[in-house]
């Protein structure tokens, strides 16, 4: 075989290779997640789509797509998320995932107001590998202030950025 040639098929077979490797890499990182209801206006509306990262370490401030806790969300459910994409879990419904900002991680004292009476710790901190999750939204959000703590064990990920609106001309 004419060397030129091999070296074609070569470089094709390795971009082939690396193209797949890192489309299967980046669906088990990224998921795109559709925002229902309006729980985070005005950051996010109902209907944005969001790129979420997934696993990592929450930070106050941050963006997360939480598994909602048995029992589901209460009608209507103004704060759902759909994972929409690479999600590959397989599991869980639209009303399942909530989307909310960390307000308090382990060790830190929550908000006034953000947790009902009987969460409060001894020492008015979060205790370990739970979250205090608020809305945007305060009126309009079924969060922290109603549910209480949310582990961080069901934190699917952290919204990295809206993804771009669609502008018509």
């Amino acid at each position: 075989m004419d060397p030129m040639v091999l070296g074609l098929w070569v470089a094709l077979v390795t971009a082939l290779g690396t193209a797949l490797i890192s489309g299967t890499v980046l669906r088990r990182t990224l998921v795109v997640v559709t925002v229902r209801g309006g729980s985070m206006e005005p950051t996010y509306r109902d209907g944005e789509r969001v790129l979420v990262r997934r696993g990592g370490r929450c930070a106050v401030g941050q963006v997360v797509v939480v598994r909602q806790e048995d029992g589901g969300l209460p009608s209507p459910a103004p704060n759902r998320a759909v994972a929409a994409t690479g999600t590959g879990t397989g599991t869980g419904t639209a009303e399942e995932w909530i989307i909310k900002r960390v307000a308090a991680v382990a060790g830190d004292r929550p908000p006034p107001g953000a947790l009902p009476e009987p969460y409060a710790t001894a020492d008015g901190s979060v205790p370990p590998g739970s979250l205090v999750l608020l809305g945007d939204n305060t009126h309009n959000s079924y969060d922290s202030r109603e549910a209480g703590y949310f582990p961080t064990t069901h934190v699917l990920g952290t919204v990295l950025r809206p993804r771009p609106r669609p502008t018509y001309d």
